[in-house]
Order: C-alpha cells, then structure tokens, then sequence
C-alpha cells in the first residue's frame, strides 16, 4: 500500500512539472506564429518587463521593452545567444512633459509616455527560420496592423548588426 502511494506521488510530481514547463513552449509557439501570420500576440501587453529607454533623433520616443517567458529567462541566466522562442517586444510612446505633474513640482521636471508612437515591434529568435538576419524575425505593427514595407524591416537588422556580439539586442536586463 505504501509502495501505491508513494508511486501516486511520483507519478503527480511529474505530470506537475510536465504541465508546468509545457505552457511556455507552446504560448511562445503560439506567439510567434500570430507576429508571422501578421497578428498581434495575445497577451503580449502583459509580458515582463525587461527595461525602458528614451530615444531621441528620429525616433524620439520614450519605450518599454517586454518579454515573453523564454526571453526573461535567457535575460536572467544570461544565456547567449537566445533560445528559439524568445520574443522580445517594443511599445513606444511620444515623450511629452507633463504640465500637471510640474505644476505639482514646482518647475519643469516631468516628463510622461504620450500617444503611442512608431508601432508596436517585435524580435522573434529562430535561427533556422531566420538565419539571413542573425537568427532574429523583425516585426512591426502599427494600429494592430502589420508594416509590410520588407525595406523598413531589413532596416530593423541593418541597426541591430552593430551589436552581433549581444546575439543583435540592444536592451540589457534591469532587474
């Protein structure tokens, strides 16, 4: 009888752990599969956050950079380059002072994400798939619609070459 509910035990513990590393996969699966098929992935907005910049010059944007499970992971260990099914995501907004926020302040200090600005975009690792591009799929989105302009999205790449020594991202990990 102990022998029975010892092997119950295992057998629990087991499809637990199973069940709780499968999800993963197949939701970047999933995800990855929604940016190819020119759709935003569900849930994306809810990724973690890996860290925000300010840009200025043309793109002149304030942004959060996000990732999926497999990204925030391989950021964490500091695994290079990133396993396939990474996904790194950037919402950008305009940077725009913050007139009620000074005003509370006493002086011109604050500064707010405004409307949403250059789309959403995306960074999908596959280096099979995407192996003409360092192993990463550029995308990007703009009112949930896909840019098809291969010309802006080679330029996505043409960008990120510059740091090939950190698998083409530019964004490090803020804890």
């Amino acid at each position: 009888m102990k022998w029975i509910a010892l092997l119950l035990v295992v057998v629990v513990a087991l499809v637990c752990v199973g069940a709780s590393q499968a999800p993963t996969s197949q939701a970047a699966d999933e995800a990855a599969a929604a940016i190819s098929a020119g759709k935003l992935p569900p849930g994306y907005r809810d990724w973690r956050l890996i860290s925000v910049a300010r840009e200025e010059g043309s793109l002149d944007d304030i942004r959060a950079v996000l990732g999926n499970d497999i990204a925030i992971k391989a950021y964490r260990e500091g695994t290079r380059p990133f396993p396939a099914g990474a996904i790194i995501a950037r919402l950008g907004w305009a940077y725009l002072p913050s007139e009620e926020n000074n005003k509370a302040f006493g002086k011109a200090q604050s500064f707010v994400a405004g409307h949403p600005k250059n789309g959403v975009q995306f960074m999908v690792k596959d280096s099979t798939k995407y192996a003409s591009t360092g192993g990463w799929g550029y995308s990007q989105f703009e009112d949930g619609k896909p840019l098809t302009d291969q010309a802006l999205l080679q330029s996505c790449f043409d960008c990120h070459q510059a740091l090939r020594d950190r698998d083409f991202v530019f964004t490090h990990y803020a804890p």
